[in-house]
């Protein structure tokens, strides 16, 4: 991400502000900036009476203000940095006071996660206007995750194959700490220049490379019922990995798309891809359930989904396990 480059380079460059407003739904983004301010402000000499870390769930505005404002013991910053602030949402405008004149020999980082401030109020443009910075960490769209990985790992000095980062998307969703967590421990295993594949993700990280939502949600757009049926059998006798909710989250969203895909005038690869939001990859996957499943078919199964969402959670279902859930889930959509 090219502004998160530009705020490293310039504390690099020991070009600081004197707010650092982290805020938004990606929390990755936020911890890796906070982590790099907190690790390159100051030396380690400094940081011992110039550095501190405090959380929104313990403190007031009051006290972030009367914190930021006093003068560092044997240095040129001290840094502040404040976790959890979402917690102070209820009062996080009164920060606007201290923003309309931020003491300069501070370096305060507020970690706003899983919300935004709004932009019309007073925080927000007096940031903009008193050399503060505001950055929002947005979620990345799941046909963005992929090139992500492949892009971090390229960094690093490995490669990974393209159902590997799908595999891993499948599995971990689009939270990339937890996949950055993951990719650091095929990093320590494996060699440089390794070409990461779907045998080492299942050996070193537990995803079964054949027994997945990812190849059910394929096998099902196939009607492949043999193989559909071995999934669902796999899936039933290792419940706690696959849950039924992530499966059917995974179908409806599927099928929605696909409905999506029936309703498109123009079906070739490019605009499939952005009307879908989905990497290219996975166009001839939607070429081929569509071929199976026609609008009026589709629009039968989402309201079937719906009502399986319903007996997995308890709704109607009796005491039915989660064996009985999947069986009967695969015979109304196949």
């Amino acid at each position: 991400m090219e502004e998160v480059k530009q705020i490293v380079s310039d504390i690099r460059n020991k070009i600081f502000r004197p707010i650092y407003f982290l805020m938004g739904d990606e929390s990755y983004y936020i911890d890796k900036i906070s982590e790099y301010v907190a690790q390159n402000v100051l030396t380690e000499e400094e940081k011992a009476f110039n550095q501190m870390v405090l959380y929104g769930k313990e403190i007031t505005i009051e006290q972030i203000v009367s914190n930021a404002k006093r003068y560092p013991m044997m240095a040129d910053k001290q840094v502040l940095i404040i976790k959890e602030a979402q917690h102070l949402s209820r009062t996080i405008e009164q920060l606007s006071t201290y923003a309309e004149n931020p003491q300069e020999s501070t370096v305060l980082v507020i970690c706003y996660k899983y919300k935004t401030i709004d932009k019309r109020k007073k925080l927000y443009k007096t940031l903009m206007k008193h050399n503060g910075l505001i950055f929002q960490s947005k979620k990345l769209y799941e046909n963005q995750v992929s090139e992500w990985i492949r892009l971090t790992l390229k960094s690093k000095g490995y490669s990974i194959s393209h159902k590997a980062s799908v595999l891993l998307v499948e599995y971990l969703g689009t939270d990339l700490g937890k996949i950055s967590k993951e990719l650091e421990k095929l990093e320590f295993i494996l060699p440089k220049d390794t070409q990461i594949t779907p045998d080492h993700i299942e050996e070193h990280i537990g995803i079964s490379k054949d027994y997945n939502n990812f190849e059910l949600k394929k096998a099902i757009g196939e009607k492949d019922v043999l193989k559909a049926t071995r999934i669902i059998k796999y899936f039933a006798e290792n419940p706690k990995d696959n849950p039924f909710v992530v499966t059917l989250a995974l179908l409806q969203n599927f099928f929605s798309q696909l409905l999506q895909y029936h309703g498109l005038a123009d079906h070739t690869p490019k605009n499939v891809a952005s009307n879908l939001r989905i990497n290219p990859y996975f166009v001839s996957e939607f070429q081929v359930a569509a071929r199976n499943y026609p609008m009026k078919s589709v629009s039968s199964i989402i309201s079937t989904l719906r009502e399986m969402d319903l007996k997995g959670k308890g709704v109607g279902a009796g005491n039915m396990s989660q064996a009985d859930l999947l069986k009967e889930l695969l015979v109304k959509i196949i």
